[in-house]
């Protein structure tokens, strides 16, 4: 969710929130605009709003577009507005589709949808990428956009004109280039637009799918949606939010800092939304949660999760601010109900995914991505402010731990692997 939109989903850009859905309104009919991720709009005559289901809405865009059943399951409809005053309505990815099934769409239609709506996410670093993968799904854009890779032509000028059509504004700003965007960040330097051709010669074309240019494009839009599937928080729904910042110099000064929490079927990810990269991520087996109200607190979706305060196991508790506390806390519990509804996990299957349906074939197996030291996909844990405890309620220094039950009730059980909370022993050793 981004901003604040009136239902959870995939966030459009901040420019398409301002846009209302309903462009005008009489007495018995409406024209709704549904907006699509690659910003065209299906303009809807509509007899009696006010009555009209969101299924049936749903199913008038997919007569439009012309899409298959299995769009069905694959796209949701989205209210998405700032200030939830005029909202757009948007046709986008459903948070609850699983990615392996999306492995097993062929209609080229439901594949450009999925994605210009993934491109958009990469683009708008809404979805924090290395650089090596910035360039590679650039590599991709720039092959559905400008066609095969040919030697010989001004390709780098097409390139240097629209690079923000291929990677991510913090990536292509101007004057200091590529290189200044990345300073600091842990991550390799890139090698610019240069890095990005060389990627975009490595591209290999499909042997016979060039006699139909829309067909031959369809290799590349599952090639750039697979390439996301290696990012833990693809397919996520967005909330903005603020966490506290660590005490830092003579004054211990902290204040707070925007982020973004991206929740999936797969688990919770805290990411930093000016720097572009996680700071935690967790799966649901790896948490425990809750939330307060404003009426009892404040808005606040509380992670507690295991750590180490100087070196001695913990648990930690992760406050963040946030109006959408108890939207998010809702959405966690129905995806950790959603995959304990499906068949359960074999021991040879990731805790992370549901089970394949009986007498249905297994999906491709996936081996899991190596993570580049300093990715910005994985957790920042040090840049985090949080509260250490072994007791209920109280903050530690060092301690010598023990396993007992957790500080919040509000869990995923799956017996392997289940998060579980440190209680001191009897006598506690303070540093």
């Amino acid at each position: 969710m981004d901003g604040t939109e009136g239902n959870a989903g995939q966030p459009g850009p901040a420019d398409r929130s301002h846009r209302s859905s309903v462009s005008s309104v009489g007495a018995r009919a409406a024209d709704v605009l549904v907006y699509l991720a690659d910003d065209t709009m299906v303009p809807l005559a509509v007899e009696n709003l006010p009555s009209l289901t969101a299924h049936e809405l749903h199913q008038a865009v997919r007569e439009v577009l012309q899409l298959p059943d299995v769009a069905l399951d694959a796209f949701a409809l989205w209210l998405v507005s700032p200030l939830l005053d005029e909202p757009s309505l948007q046709f986008r990815r459903n948070v609850f589709f699983p990615k392996r099934r999306e492995l097993q769409i062929h209609d080229k239609e439901v594949l450009r949808l999925l994605y210009e709506e993934a491109k958009g996410n990469v683009l708008a670093a809404r979805y924090p990428c290395d650089v090596e993968d910035c360039e590679a799904l650039g590599a991709l854009v720039c092959r559905v956009q400008l066609g095969p890779y040919q030697p010989g032509q001004p390709t780098a000028c097409a390139l240097r004109e629209k690079l923000d059509s291929f990677l991510p504004a913090h990536l292509c700003k101007r004057g200091h280039g590529l290189f200044a965007a990345l300073r600091g960040r842990g991550t390799k330097a890139g090698t610019g637009e240069q890095g990005l051709l060389n990627a975009y010669r490595r591209v290999k074309e499909v042997a016979g799918s060039e006699s139909e240019h829309e067909a031959s494009l369809s290799p590349h839009y599952r090639a750039y949606l697979l390439k996301c599937h290696e990012l833990p928080f693809y397919g996520s729904a967005f909330f903005h939010g603020e966490i506290d910042k660590p005490a830092q110099g003579f004054l211990h000064r902290g204040g707070q800092k925007p982020v973004s929490v991206a929740i999936s079927l797969e688990g919770v990810h805290v990411i930093d939304s000016r720097e572009k990269h996680v700071l935690l991520g967790l799966r649901f087996q790896e948490l425990s949660w809750d939330h307060t109200s404003p009426e009892e607190e404040e808005s606040v979706l509380w992670l507690e999760f295991d750590g180490d305060n100087e070196g001695t196991p913990v648990n930690k508790l992760l406050k963040i601010y946030s109006k959408q506390a108890e939207l998010m806390s809702s959405l966690i519990e129905y995806c950790i109900e959603l995959s304990q509804a499906t068949e359960p996990a074999t021991p040879q299957e990731s805790a992370a995914g549901p089970a394949s349906a009986a007498g249905s074939s297994p999906p491709p197996t996936q081996h899991p991505q190596l993570r580049r030291q300093g990715s910005v996909v994985c957790s920042r844990i040090q840049h985090l402010s949080t509260i250490d405890y072994v007791e209920e309620g109280e903050q530690i220094k060092r301690v010598k731990p023990k396993r007992s039950t957790s500080f919040f009730s509000r869990q995923l059980s799956l017996g392997q692997g289940s998060y579980a909370v440190v209680q001191p022993t009897e006598s506690l050793e303070q540093g």
